[in-house]
């Protein structure tokens, strides 16, 4: 009896062991980021003291992409594809007392999607010009990444499936160090101009910001296959 209680004993701390180990490589502590395995990364730009650009509406960028942002990761959780989020509060990845909290917001973003290793990261994003008559949804990419510009296209080609959207090429960039420094194929998208007055008022819209879900959920199942 005695040796059985002494194999048990032992198969139980063997179990503790092993479930300490998998804690350990599935999630690491980054300030108060935390990283797990993901099949997709999605990014809600801004946040927190950074409000993003400022619609014609009074709209923040910051609420804006995180509410796009949040019903991405419902449309593709309901598809099987696991999601992490940079945030999901209106708050950013910075210290209280960092010296530049932009530069400390962005360098942990990339660090958290660096670490998590997606299949793709995506950044939510609203866009702004100086003419109130631009609109449209645009995708941007790393310009030496053909990976990118590749997935780019599937997303592109997929949001402008919304109805009344205007199309708008996709662009590579060399300059946005979230597209610099990452080390996996990622995608800025900017859902829409702000500056634009019914494009702005339609990105505060429950309803639109479903349907912009949607659809880039199906580019990024497309990418995924």
């Amino acid at each position: 009896m005695a040796d059985k209680v002494k194999w048990v004993l032992a198969l139980l701390i063997l179990v503790f062991v092993l479930y300490g180990i998998q804690k350990v490589e599935s999630i690491v502590t980054q300030g108060e980021v935390q990283v797990q395995k993901a099949d997709v990364v999605i990014d809600a730009g801004h946040g927190g003291k950074d409000p993003g650009k400022v619609g014609v509406n009074d709209a923040l960028e910051k609420d804006i992409n995180l509410q796009i942002a949040g019903k991405l990761k419902e449309e593709l959780e309901a598809r099987g594809i696991s999601v992490l989020m940079t945030r999901e509060e209106d708050q950013g990845l910075y210290d209280e007392n960092a010296d530049n909290k932009q530069v400390q917001d962005l360098k942990r973003r990339v660090e958290l999607i660096n670490e998590t290793a997606p299949a793709l990261a995506v950044s939510i994003h609203q866009n702004s010009y100086p003419s109130p008559d631009v609109s449209g949804v645009q995708v941007f990419y790393y310009e030496h990444s053909k990976e990118g510009e590749e997935m780019a296209s599937v997303v592109q080609k997929q949001m402008e499936n919304l109805e009344g959207t205007k199309k708008r090429p996709v662009k590579g960039n060399t300059t946005y160090y979230l597209l610099k420094r990452t080390e996996v194929p990622t995608l800025i998208i900017e859902c829409g101009f702000l500056s634009n007055q019914s494009e702005a008022q339609k990105l505060t819209e429950e309803d639109y910001q479903n349907s912009l879900a949607r659809v880039i959920a199906d580019g990024i199942e497309e990418c995924l296959q």
